[in-house]
């Protein structure tokens, strides 16, 4: 069986040099719109404030903002290559990518207590907690393929 795979060559079909910040891009893209896309879905489906409480919303806002900090600040600013100037230089981009960082984990952190505080032990259906946790999961991932999967050199 582990011959199987050995013969198939995909590598030579395909150019993936140009395509190397397309890939992480879509992918980062399908990510964060399927994560909105099951929270819409639990909002529309529970509609009254006693099922699905409006604002356990909260936790996906601050994960795209968290998305947006996150991916506002190039790897050339943190090692200090291409940001030298500015309100506080490379200290300022270490300080914003942190507090990004931990405005997503906050909001992964806090889905998952929704989910088994609000839900899990409280109420007898528990579907409205588990988009709650993967809306903020497909964030968070989204946000890492695209901080951590497209290489900066190809920018120029």
């Amino acid at each position: 069986m582990s011959g199987f795979l050995e013969s198939m060559r995909c590598s030579e079909c395909v150019d993936w040099g140009e395509k190397q910040n397309t890939i992480p891009s879509v992918a980062a893209g399908v990510l964060f719109f399927t994560g909105w896309w099951i929270i819409i879905d639990a909002a529309v489906k529970y509609p009254n404030m006693e099922e699905f409480s409006h604002s356990y919303h909260a936790c996906g806002v601050i994960a795209t903002i968290a998305f947006l900090m996150i991916n506002a600040v190039s790897s050339g600013q943190v090692r200090g290559d291409s940001y030298s100037e500015g309100c506080l230089g490379q200290t300022g981009a270490h300080i914003w990518l942190f507090i990004g960082f931990m405005m997503a984990f906050g909001s992964l952190i806090a889905s998952m207590w929704v989910l088994f505080a609000g839900y899990v032990k409280e109420k007898a259906v528990v579907y409205p907690g588990i988009p709650v946790f993967f809306q903020n999961d497909f964030i968070f991932f989204g946000g890492l393929v695209f901080k951590f999967g497209c290489p900066e050199d190809s920018w120029q």
